[in-house]
C-alpha cells in the first residue's frame, strides 16, 4: 500500500532510499550480489525520519571490497531463470567494481510473473587519508505479483487471484558521491552528494461501484447513486457497457510516480579525547529534496472469466467538488527534509562508555493540485529528538548496554491527502480531499540487552545476544481498510509494541549455525472506533470497537528462526533452516474478535559441492514439507465479480459469503544453479 512506511529508515552507501512521495522502500531496486555488508541499529534519531524501528545501512561493494569474477546461472520452480555477475580489481589508488543481475519467473500464482533487470557500478579512488566513490544503480523492473484473493477462492486453488490486472513497473537511476578525507590522526570529514530519479507505474484492476444508470439516464454508466451519470474529459457520457447491468463492471486504476530527488550530507569526526579519557564526537548535517509529480485514472471495463478488467478506452473523469473521488488527480509534490544532528562517545573507563546523541529534522511537505484547488496545501513538521545510552563490559567478552531514544515520522503527501474518511482513496491509486493535516508520529524507545561471545576463529566461536525493548507511538498514522483497494490514513493515537529477542550464532572449521527468537507484544494503547464494514462483528454503521490492549493486526507474537550448515566433505556441504512464526489478526479485525491468520512453520534444506576451485553447484528445496500457509490476511467484499468459490448471487455480507481473504505464500518449490569464480 502506497504512503505506508516500513517503519525503518534504509541507506545506501550513506543516502536514505525511502521513496519522496510514500516513504516506502522498494528493494527490488538493486542487485544483492554487490551488497558488501548490512548493518540493523536499533532506534536511532541520528538516521532521520521513519527511523521509529530503527535504521538498516546498506554498504555495496567496490574494487578495493572485491578482487576477482565470477557469475551465476540458476533456475527452477515456476519457470524461474536467473543470471548474475560482478567484477572487481583495483590497481594502485583507483578499482572499479561493477554487477548485474537479471531474473525471470511466472510465480507460483495465476498472472503473476516478474522480471528483474538490475545494474551496479563503483568507480573508486583512494589514496592515503582520502576515498571517493562514484556509484551508480540502475533497475528496471516488472512486478506483476497478486493481491489477497477470497480464502473460499483459494479453498479450489492456491493459484486463483481476485481481480486484475494487477502490475508495477519500477525505474531507478541513481548516482551517488562519496567523499571522506582524515585530517591528522584525530579528524575526519565525510560528505555524500546523490541524485535519484525513480519512476513507478502501477495498474490495478478491481471490481467497481459503477453501475448502469437508470430513468432517463438508462444507457449511460452511474456512480454508484445510479443515477449520477459517468463521463469523460469532454464532458461526454460514458455508454452502457454493462448491457443494463449484465455483464460484470470492472474499473482499471492506474497512477504514475515521477520522482526526481537530490541532496547529500556533510559530516566532521573527531577521536580526539576529551579530559584524558577516549572520546568519539561527530556533527553533521544533511538535506534530502525531491519533486514529485504524480498522475492517476480510472478506466472502466468489463471483467472476464479470468478476473480481469478488460480495456475499454472509456476514462471516467470526475471533477473535484462532488461527493464521489474525484478522477483523473494530477498532483505535484515538493518535499524538503532537514537535519542537523550530533553524537558524542564518552569512554569514562576501560569497561564504561556513554553516548548522548541529538537531532533536529524539519519537514516540508508542499503540494499543488494541477487539476484544481482540492489537494492544495503546505505543511511543515519539526521536532527536536535526543538519545542517550551506556554500554558497560562486564567481563572481556560480556557487555550490557542501555539507551533511551525519540524519533519522529513525518506524514507522507500520500498519507497527507488521503485522510478523509468521506473519501477514501483508492489505494494505492488515487488521493481525495485535503482535510486537516495529520499531525506527525512521535516515538519513545527503551532498550535493555546483554551480548557476548566465546571461543576462538580456529576452534569455533560462538556468539549470543539478548535484549528487550519497549517502543511507545503517540499520533500514531494508521491505513485503514474500507475494501481490498480503498481506504484512508488517519492517526489512531498511542501505540506500543514491546518485547525480547534473543539469538545464538555458531561458526566452527565444519559446522555453522545460528537461533533468534523474538516475542513482539504489539498493541492499540488508545480507544478507536474504526470503520471495517466486511468486518463479521461491524456495528450498523459498518464500525468496529477498538479497545487498548487489543493487538496490532498481522504482527505474530513469536517467531523462530534455526539454521545450520556442515561440511561433510571439504568440496561439499548441505545444510536446512526453519522459520516459524505463530497466529496473528486479520487487516479490518483489529478489535481481535475473529479467528486468527494462521501461523506457520517452514523448512527448507540447501546443498552445495565444489568442481575444483572454480566451479561450484548448488540445489535447494523451499518449503519442503508442502505447507499451505499465508503471510497477509484482510477482510474485505468478495462479491460481485464471478470469483470462484463464491455463489454468483450473494450480496455483500451475504452468510453464505467468507469475507477473508488471505497472501498465499509459496508452495514447495526447487531451485538449482552452477557458480563460476575467477
Amino acid at each position: 500500500m502506497l504512503g505506508t512506511p516500513q517503519g525503518l529508515a534504509v541507506y545506501q552507501n550513506g543516502v536514505r532510499i525511502n521513496e519522496a512521495f510514500g516513504d516506502t522502500v522498494n528493494w527490488d531496486l538493486f542487485p544483492d550480489i554487490a551488497i558488501n555488508r548490512i548493518d540493523i541499529v536499533s532506534a536511532n534519531p541520528l538516521y532521520g525520519l521513519n527511523a521509529l524501528g530503527g535504521a538498516m545501512s546498506v554498504t555495496m561493494k567496490n574494487g578495493f571490497t572485491f578482487q576477482g569474477a565470477d557469475g551465476e546461472i540458476s533456475g527452477g520452480s515456476f519457470n524461474q531463470r536467473a543470471a548474475e555477475a560482478e567484477f572487481g580489481f583495483n590497481r594502485g589508488s583507483f578499482g572499479l567494481y561493477a554487477a548485474a543481475r537479471i531474473l525471470n519467473q511466472d510465480g507460483w500464482r495465476l498472472f503473476s510473473e516478474d522480471s528483474l533487470h538490475q545494474f551496479y557500478l563503483d568507480l573508486s579512488y583512494h589514496e592515503g587519508a582520502a576515498a571517493i566513490d562514484l556509484s551508480y544503480s540502475r533497475a528496471e523492473n516488472q512486478l506483476f505479483g497478486q493481491g489477497a484473493a477470497p480464502v473460499q477462492s483459494l479453498a479450489i486453488s492456491t493459484e486463483n487471484v481476485f481481480t486484475g490486472p494487477q502490475n508495477n513497473v519500477n525505474t531507478l537511476n541513481f548516482f551517488t558521491l562519496d567523499a571522506s578525507v582524515a585530517l591528522g590522526e584525530a579528524f575526519a570529514v565525510q560528505s555524500v552528494l546523490y541524485s535519484r530519479n525513480y519512476r513507478q507505474t502501477v495498474a490495478n484492476g478491481d471490481n467497481s461501484d459503477y453501475t448502469a444508470c437508470t430513468g432517463a439516464n438508462a444507457g449511460s454508466l452511474c456512480q454508484g447513486d445510479g443515477v449520477t451519470p459517468l463521463t469523460n474529459a469532454a464532458g461526454t457520457r460514458i455508454p452502457d457497457i454493462s448491457d443494463g447491468g449484465a455483464l460484470i463492471i470492472g474499473q482499471n486504476d492506474y497512477e504514475t510516480i515521477n520522482s526526481q530527488g537530490w541532496g547529500g550530507s556533510l559530516q566532521f569526526t573527531s577521536s580526539h579525547r576529551l579530559m584524558e579519557h577516549p572520546n568519539e564526537f561527530a556533527v553533521g548535517a544533511s538535506i534530502d529534496t525531491a519533486q514529485t509529480n504524480f498522475f492517476s485514472g480510472t478506466e472502466v471495463g468489463l471483467i472476464n472469466s479470468e478476473l480481469t478488467v478488460l480495456p475499454s478506452g472509456l476514462f471516467v473523469y470526475t471533477p473535484e467538488g462532488t461527493d464521489f473521488s474525484a478522477t483523473p488527480v494530477d498532483l505535484n509534490a515538493n518535499n524538503k527534509y532537514y537535519g542537523f544532528y550530533s553524537t558524542d562517545t564518552f569512554d569514562v573507563n576501560s569497561l564504561l562508555s556513554l553516548t548522548a546523541s541529538a537531532r533536529y529534522n524539519v519537514a516540508k511537505v508542499d503540494l499543488t493540485d494541477l487539476r484544481g484547488t482540492d489537494l492544495n496545501g503546505n505543511n511543515r513538521f519539526t521536532h527536536l529528538n535526543p538519545a542517550v545510552g551506556a554500554t558497560y563490559k562486564v567481563a572481556s567478552d560480556v557487555t550490557v548496554y542501555a539507551g533511551y531514544s525519540t524519533n519522529n515520522r513525518a506524514p507522507t503527501a500520500s498519507e497527507i491527502e488521503c485522510s478523509n474518511p468521506l473519501q477514501p482513496c483508492l489505494l494505492p491509486t488515487n488521493l481525495a480531499g485535503d482535510p486537516p493535516n495529520l499531525r506527525q508520529v512521535i516515538a519513545h524507545t527503551t532498550e535493555l540487552g546483554v551480548r557476548g561471545r566465546l571461543g576462538d576463529a580456529d576452534a569455533g566461536r560462538l556468539s549470543w545476544n539478548a535484549s528487550v525493548f519497549r517502543t511507545n507511538s503517540e499520533d500514531d498514522i494508521y491505513g485503514i481498510s474500507t475494501s481490498i483497494s480503498t481506504g484512508f490514513f488517519q492517526n489512531i493515537g498511542s501505540t506500543r509494541r514491546q518485547g525480547f529477542e534473543t539469538g545464538l550464532n555458531y561458526q566452527g572449521p565444519k559446522l555453522s549455525a545460528y537461533a533468534q527468537y523474538s516475542y513482539i507484544d504489539a498493541t492499540f494503547r488508545s480507544p478507536l472506533t474504526l470503520n471495517s464494514p466486511s468486518n463479521p462483528f461491524q456495528d450498523a454503521n459498518g464500525n468496529i470497537q477498538v479497545l487498548p490492549g487489543d493487538r496490532l493486526p498481522l504482527i505474530p507474537v513469536n517467531r523462530i528462526k534455526l539454521g545450520v550448515d556442515y561440511a561433510v566433505l571439504c568440496i561439499w556441504s548441505i545444510g536446512g533452516s526453519l522459520q516459524l512464526a505463530t497466529d496473528s489478526f486479520y487487516k479490518g479485525d483489529e478489535s481481535n474478535q475473529n479467528p486468527q491468520l494462521p501461523g506457520y512453520h517452514v523448512v527448507s534444506l540447501r546443498s552445495s559441492m565444489r568442481l575444483g576451485r572454480q566451479v561450484q553447484l548448488f540445489a535447494n528445496v523451499q518449503n519442503v514439507f508442502d505447507q499451505r500457509y499465508s503471510t497477509f490476511g484482510l477482510f474485505s467484499d468478495p462479491t460481485g465479480v464471478g470469483a470462484p468459490g463464491i455463489p454468483a448471487d450473494a450480496q455483500s455480507n451475504d452468510p453464505r459469503v467468507d469475507n477473508r481473504f488471505q497472501s498465499p505464500a509459496m508452495p514447495r518449490a526447487y531451485f538449482g544453479g552452477i557458480r563460476i569464480s575467477f
